[in-house]
């Protein structure tokens, strides 16, 4: 079968540095990220989970923490996007309202940078090493719960270069379980442990540019409709997920989706950049400021770095001379006094200047720098402070309620709360 290897080259240029990062490891010391700088994805403490609630309007959700006890007891902890954090999702760029409850996600996060206005429960540092009891063990509970990468298994298998081989299949009633091993495409290792996941009649597999299901693969003959069978290790890339399981099983996931083969997991990624791309376009592109010149009577200079993580479509939309708007936003990324959409308060000017650093950008950043020219700069628009820059060929719209909050100076002011609801 013929490899990956077209689809992981793309995505080796776009991540960048992530490819030379070990995707377990963690300083012995907890590490919390500074202001005015990108964390190194090596001081990170990784982990995997269960998505089993989004807050998407806050950049928030929560994980079942897969450790070393009975899953299924395993209370949901809650984890907070850094704003810089990236999210991928079949191949793709993402956001959390992408991404289908029930799906395993490796995470790589971090203590809060200020647990002053964390919005997710801030824990002892060394919350990991503690045993959760009740046969859950330890781990399912980790402090590092500000997220700098957060990806589903394909996009974690692309970024690191590993593939699945399945090794064989025991089916009965469309549904049974597989045998599979998780290697390096280029360094199979003989040693490496097998494992043993569901599946059944709602698993997706994806062939080319065709949409099957087991009952297609049973009926041309691929698989048996009830039995055993060798797969003699075909390459392919899985979605995982996890479902109950019978039988004693506590932590065995489940196979949601196959992607058979390149042009199958390639178009997938393609339709997932489709969609983060048109939902950046519609929130603006999220920036931190690095430096204000000011100007008399309101005028300003502004340095910003464009955050890391998206597609290059949307970096080559900003250019010297292109018309555009920078607006102040909140931590989560929600925008400021957003009322009268986004534009209302906005800075509006002109890029004078984009820098993209030679080097390949930490995890967060997309190495791209500009210079944006204003003659009314607003006040969330300093050193350090977040904002949301929209190049004026990207569409005006107003975002949702939940999306924007009224009173820069109130974090409290977050959805959900009562006060979102209408008052009968």
């Amino acid at each position: 079968m013929k490899p990956f290897c077209i689809l992981n080259s793309l995505l080796s240029l776009c991540l960048g540095a992530y490819l030379v990062l070990a995707p377990t490891s963690f300083a012995d010391e907890p590490f919390r990220p500074q202001a005015g700088s990108f964390p190194p994805l090596d001081k990170s403490h990784s982990y995997k989970g269960e998505l089993v609630f989004v807050d998407h309007a806050n950049r928030r959700g929560s994980l079942r923490v897969a450790g070393s006890g009975m899953f299924f007891r395993n209370d949901p902890h809650p984890f907070a996007m850094l704003p810089y954090g990236v999210l991928r999702f079949r191949g793709g760029p993402a956001d959390l309202r992408d991404i289908p409850l029930g799906t395993l996600l490796h995470v790589h996060a971090f203590l809060p940078p200020d647990p002053k206005i964390s919005s997710v429960p801030v824990l002892p540092v060394d919350n990991k090493d503690k045993d959760a009891n009740h046969n859950r063990g330890a781990g399912v509970a980790p402090a590092e719960n500000h997220v700098l990468l957060m990806e589903d298994e394909p996009s974690r298998c692309m970024r690191q270069g590993l593939i699945w081989r399945l090794r064989g299949l025991e089916i009965q009633n469309k549904e049974g379980k597989i045998t599979a091993v998780c290697e390096s495409k280029q360094s199979p290792d003989p040693n490496v442990s097998e494992q043993t996941m569901t599946f059944d009649a709602a698993t997706r597999i994806w062939r080319g540019r065709e949409a099957l299901c087991i009952d297609d693969l049973i009926a041309e003959g691929s698989w048996p409709s009830n039995g055993k069978k060798s797969l003699d290790g075909q390459v392919v890339l899985l979605g995982i997920t996890w479902k109950p399981t019978p039988d004693g099983v506590f932590t065995r996931f489940h196979i949601s989706d196959i992607w058979w083969d390149e042009a199958s997991f390639q178009r997938a990624a393609d339709l997932q950049s489709e969609v983060h791309r048109a939902f950046i376009r519609s929130r603006w592109m999220p920036a931190w400021i690095d430096e204000v010149e000011y100007g008399k009577f309101g005028r300003a200079t502004v340095t910003a770095t464009l955050f890391g993580g998206m597609d290059d479509a949307l970096y080559s939309d900003f250019k010297q001379g292109v018309p555009a708007m920078m607006n102040a936003v909140e931590n989560t990324l929600k925008h400021i006094h957003g009322a009268y959409s986004p534009a209302h308060m906005a800075s509006r000017g002109t890029i004078l200047e984009v820098q993209k650093a030679s080097d390949a950008p930490p995890v967060g950043s997309s190495g791209v720098q500009i210079r944006f020219e204003t003659d009314l700069v607003i006040e969330g628009i300093r050193p350090g402070r977040i904002v949301r820059v929209r190049p004026n060929s990207w569409p005006q719209v107003d975002v949702p309620r939940e999306e924007y909050l009224n009173d820069s100076n109130d974090i409290e002011e977050r959805f959900p709360s009562p006060a979102i609801f209408p008052k009968y």
